[in-house]
């Protein structure tokens, strides 16, 4: 219990660094004391403190609540297909997601109205749900992990393929709206959106860790699941729903995210030394939150003013990660 509290302890105490770090850097510098008096007073008047609320804050929260839905989403998803280098992006549920929102978007500009974030998050889920669909029945022909992820890749690479098609003829505004989303990016993102993300985020994420005693089960085989009176039926359709909706709201706000939901748990086993749902859920949530802040800051600061994707940045230190992964699975 003790590394464990020490564990949650420096995670913890990551996020709050890199969370200060995120509102204290950029185009305009915030001392770290203004930024605390900003914060602690809720000045919104001053140039300082309208910097920090309006554009930076609503970042930083959206960059920690949706990079800790990806993780727990990849945790469900290695936990359903018991695979470590299972995850929305590797699986191709966020490009499926990506796909239905692009093509919502477009032809809700098209028609002169901007999309709801409810609607946004639905469109999203259509997708996820779609790729997922796609993903199961793929499973029930082969038990080979290594071809389902290589399936996964290609739903991928297909839905990828059809969302550039359709941005490329999209009118010229539809393509401004939707480039930097499409590549996934947090710039832009208001306290609407957090407002829209925060209860379907902390919602789903709830539930999960309801689902650990079940989850703990399962783990040990569905036959075991069974003679403890898990009903198996509900528990997949659960962490299908989960996982998808985990995902959907993270690409409808933010685009696609790449690897950040499969290192994340990889990484966060490694450090808690264990793989029960009970500890790993919020870990996750915590560990997945500490690394798209990190990645966000790296993408909008290393070549500003210029920003970089937010995938560009979680590829690079998350594929070997997941490189790490399936070279550790081949030895076990």
């Amino acid at each position: 219990m003790k590394k464990t509290a020490a564990a949650f302890c420096i995670t913890g105490a990551l996020l709050v660094l890199f969370a200060v770090l995120s509102l204290h850097i950029g185009s305009v510098t915030v001392p770290a004391r203004d930024v605390l008096r900003i914060i602690g007073t809720h000045d919104n008047m001053s140039t300082a403190g309208r910097i920090i609320w309006t554009i930076r804050m609503p970042r930083l929260i959206a960059a920690a609540v949706l990079g800790g839905a990806l993780a727990v989403s990849g945790f469900l998803l290695q936990t359903f297909f018991s695979n470590p280098i299972a995850g929305p992006f590797v699986l191709g549920i966020s490009s499926g997601a990506k796909l239905f929102v692009a093509l919502a978007m477009i032809m809700s500009l098209s028609a002169g109205r901007v999309m709801s974030s409810a609607a946004m998050i639905l469109a999203a889920y259509a997708g996820a749900a779609v790729s997922m669909g796609f993903i199961l029945l793929i499973s029930k022909y082969t038990r080979s992990m290594s071809v389902l992820v290589i399936c996964g890749v290609m739903i991928g690479y297909i839905c990828s393929a059809v969302t550039d098609f359709a941005v490329t003829f999209a009118d010229d505004s539809n393509i401004v709206n939707l480039h930097n989303w499409s590549r996934g990016s947090f710039s832009g993102i208001g306290w609407a959106s957090v407002r829209a993300m925060v209860p379907v985020v902390l919602a789903a994420a709830a539930v999960s860790f309801m689902l650990s005693k079940p989850m703990s089960a399962w783990q040990l085989g569905e036959s075991y699941a069974q003679n403890l009176g898990v009903n198996l039926k509900r528990l997949r359709f659960l962490l299908i729903f989960l996982s998808s909706m985990l995902a959907a709201c993270v690409t409808a706000f933010a685009g696609p995210i790449s690897f950040l939901g499969v290192a994340s748990p990889h990484l966060m086993k490694r450090l808690f030394r264990t793989e029960r749902p009970k500890i790993l859920i919020p870990a996750c949530f915590l560990g997945g939150a500490v690394f798209c802040v990190i990645c966000d800051l790296i993408a909008r600061t290393l070549f500003a003013p210029t920003e970089l994707s937010i995938s560009t940045v979680t590829a690079v230190f998350g594929a070997p990660v997941v490189i790490y992964a399936m070279l550790s699975k081949h030895q076990g």
